[in-house]
């Protein structure tokens, strides 16, 4: 196994594999995320070894510390000729595990990736918020990097990201991008927030929607006149709007709302699927823009049928998860199996491939 780099060679293995994860146990085999699935290696962690990766990992006194005392720490590592890794050390039943994560400076851009063409054009805004929404492993941080790749290669723009840890490696080529990493350049999101906008940015991604916090400096940042991107943990388009308005209390909702319908430029929500052939996965995609019907809707507290504005919207370049579905399924790059496992409603999407569609403008206007 490894000989100077106690990580160098299962880290290696793992990028020529093109895995995405590597979680490392004492007394277990170190297991590889390839594909969306685990996949153990024939190398088992023993404690000297977690330890001496722990040692390599860990390089202050103080993050050692916060280790003892939280049980916790994220921190960011570099192995020579091999990448970035985003990595969390953490106690699980007295013993040490490290999870890793590549960071890859090789963003894919919108036609590798096989997402909507709209992207681009959202990507495009010159102010708002965009939301890029989805489960955890669901690809939303890489579809995030394309848009932000997108502005870097086409504008010259000043972008700045807070991103807890960094994921994808920026470089600077019409734009200029720096990149702040929580716990090594600022010490929490909210303080990174505070200062922001003092730092002449035109475009500000925040790696994560966390709280009230974030969201309130999202918002001064879109009424200022800038263009926000971020991610949000949530399974569709009209449920990160209630997962915002969760972040408040009551009182407060009706003014977010009417904030969210002047500022929210688009939600873009996405879950990934195998392909049908040739390996590798693809994401379908629900697309809410902020047209006059869904900022009609919102301001009118009508947030039950954002859904049917979706599935009307293809005009304005929306789609609902089933419509992205169906389409991926007629150009044959998922099969009918794997779409209506992935599908938030199944019994519409077979209709659908029945040739059967609902008429649902009238949820709206009723």
């Amino acid at each position: 196994m490894p000989g100077n780099s106690v990580l160098k060679e299962i880290l290696e293995l793992g990028v020529q594999s093109n895995a995405s994860d590597w979680h490392i146990r004492e007394n277990a085999p170190i297991t590889l995320r390839i594909e969306s699935e685990l996949v153990d290696s024939n190398f088992v962690a023993d404690s000297e070894y977690v330890k001496k990766a722990v040692d390599i990992l860990i390089r202050t006194d103080e993050w050692k510390a916060r280790l003892r005392r939280t049980g916790d720490l994220d921190l960011s590592y570099v192995e020579e000729g091999v990448g970035r890794f985003r990595v969390n050390v953490h106690r699980q039943k007295g013993m040490t595990s490290i999870a890793m994560r590549h960071v890859r400076s090789d963003v894919m851009d919108f036609n590798a990736l096989g997402v909507p063409k709209i992207l681009q054009k959202i990507a495009e805004s010159q102010r708002g918020i965009i939301i890029v929404s989805g489960t955890t492993g669901s690809g939303k941080s890489t579809t995030l990097a394309a848009m932000i790749q997108h502005i870097n290669m086409t504008f010259r723009k000043h972008i700045i990201t807070i991103e807890d840890p960094i994921e994808y490696d920026f470089k600077d080529d019409k734009s200029v991008v720096e990149q702040r990493e929580v716990g090594l350049d600022t010490e929490t999101f909210y303080s990174a927030l505070v200062h922001v906008l003092r730092q002449d940015p035109d475009v500000i991604m925040i790696g994560e929607m966390r709280n009230r916090e974030s969201f309130d400096a999202a918002l001064q940042a879109s009424d200022t006149g800038h263009l926000v991107f971020t991610t949000l943990h949530s399974t569709n388009a009209s449920q990160s709007v209630t997962r915002i308005l969760d972040f408040y209390e009551k009182t407060e909702q009706d003014s977010i709302r009417s904030a969210l319908a002047v500022n929210i430029r688009a939600v873009c929500a996405q879950r990934l699927l195998p392909r049908a052939f040739g390996g590798g996965v693809i994401p379908a995609v629900e697309i809410m823009i902020n047209s006059p019907m869904v900022h009609k809707l919102l301001i009118e507290n009508k947030l039950d049928k954002l859904p049917a504005a979706v599935e009307n919207g293809r005009d304005d370049g929306m789609q609902s998860f089933n419509q992205s579905l169906l389409g991926l399924i007629n150009e044959g790059l998922v099969t009918e199996e794997d779409a209506l496992k992935a599908a938030s409603n199944p019994e519409a999407l077979k209709m659908n491939l029945r040739g059967i569609f609902l008429d649902s403008k009238s949820e709206i206007m009723g």
